[in-house]
C-alpha cells in the first residue's frame, strides 16, 4: 500500500494536478490539507472517476482536510477527541479527519500555524498538539497493535536541519523549543517519523516568495508519524520534490510512505 500526504494549498485550484499525480504515482490513500473550501465545494468527481472515495471537512475558504482512498473509506471521524477550537465563539476548525483505509487508520492533520511567538495562536497550536498527543496515546493504550498514521502539515520543523538556515528562524514559530517539544511528545507517545530515515536532508515546503524553491531554501514540516505496528511495515518513503515545480504548484510537495 502507498499512503501519501499533501498540503495542496487549495484543492479547487489544483484538482487536475492532484488527480493526475495520484494516477501516475499509484497512490492508494492521500491525506489532503488546506483544501480551502466547504464540503459542497470539494471537486470530488475527478477522484471518483479514478476509483477513489473522498471524505472531506471544510467550513470556509480557510483550512480544510480530506482523506482520498481507493482501498476503502470506513469509520470517518471529523476531529480527534478533545480537539481544541479557535475563535469567538470557540469552535473546532476543519483541521483533522480520520478514516480506516485498507486496515490502516489514516489521519489527515493540518496543525495550526502559530503565526508568531507572541500571538495567541501559538498557545492554541501547542494546546492542539497536546490534545493530539493525548488522543494518540489513548489509541495505542486501547490497542497496542493499532495501525495508525498521523499524516499532514505539522507546521513544525523538529530539527535545525529541517530549515534552510536556522539563523533566519531564530525568533520565529515552527522551530521554537515549545513547538519542537510538542512534536516530540507525539513521537514519545509511540508514533515514529517513518519518512526521515529515507529522506535525510530533504525539505517538504518552499515559500513562494524570494525564489525559495530554486534556491533550495525550504523547510521540512510535513510528516507521516506511524504507530509501532504500522511503522514495522514501512519499507520506504519519499518526498516528491518534482511536484513543487511548474506553474500552479502548491508550496508543499507530496510525502509518500510504502507499506508492506
Amino acid at each position: 500500500m502507498r499512503i501519501a500526504t499533501w498540503n495542496v494549498n487549495s484543492i479547487r485550484a489544483r484538482v487536475d494536478r492532484v488527480a493526475s499525480w495520484l494516477e501516475r504515482a499509484d497512490v492508494d490513500v492521500l491525506a489532503v490539507q488546506e483544501t480551502k473550501c466547504r464540503d459542497d465545494q470539494f471537486p470530488d468527481m475527478p477522484f471518483v472517476g479514478l476509483g477513489y472515495e473522498v471524505a472531506h471537512v471544510g467550513f470556509s475558504q480557510w483550512n480544510g482536510v480530506a482523506v482520498v482512498s481507493r482501498v476503502g473509506l470506513d469509520d470517518v471521524q471529523v476531529g480527534f477527541p478533545g480537539q481544541p477550537g479557535w475563535g469567538e465563539p470557540v469552535e473546532a476548525e476543519a483541521r483533522a479527519i480520520g478514516a480506516t483505509c485498507g486496515g490502516v487508520r489514516v489521519w489527515s492533520l493540518y496543525v495550526p500555524n502559530g503565526r508568531s511567538l507572541d500571538d495567541p495562536h501559538l498557545a492554541y497550536k501547542l494546546d492542539w498538539l497536546a490534545h493530539l498527543r493525548d488522543a494518540g496515546s489513548t489509541w495505542l493504550a486501547d490497542d497496542p497493535q493499532a495501525q495508525v498514521v498521523l499524516a499532514g502539515d505539522w507546521n513544525v520543523a523538529p530539527r535545525d536541519e529541517d530549515v534552510w538556515d536556522p539563523a533566519k528562524f531564530a525568533h520565529s514559530t515552527h522551530v521554537s523549543p515549545p513547538e519542537r517539544a510538542a512534536f516530540q511528545a507525539v513521537v514519545d507517545a509511540g508514533y515514529a517519523d517513518v519518512v526521515r530515515p529515507y529522506t535525510e536532508g530533504q525539505f517538504t515546503y518552499w515559500d513562494y516568495t524570494q525564489l525559495r524553491f530554486p534556491r533550495k531554501e525550504g523547510m521540512r514540516i510535513d510528516f507521516a508519524l506511524a504507530s509501532p505496528a504500522l511503522a514495522a511495515r514501512v519499507t520506504g518513503a519519499e518526498i516528491v520534490r518534482e511536484e513543487r515545480k511548474g506553474k500552479g504548484a502548491s508550496d508543499h510537495a507530496p510525502v509518500v510512505i510504502e507499506i508492506a
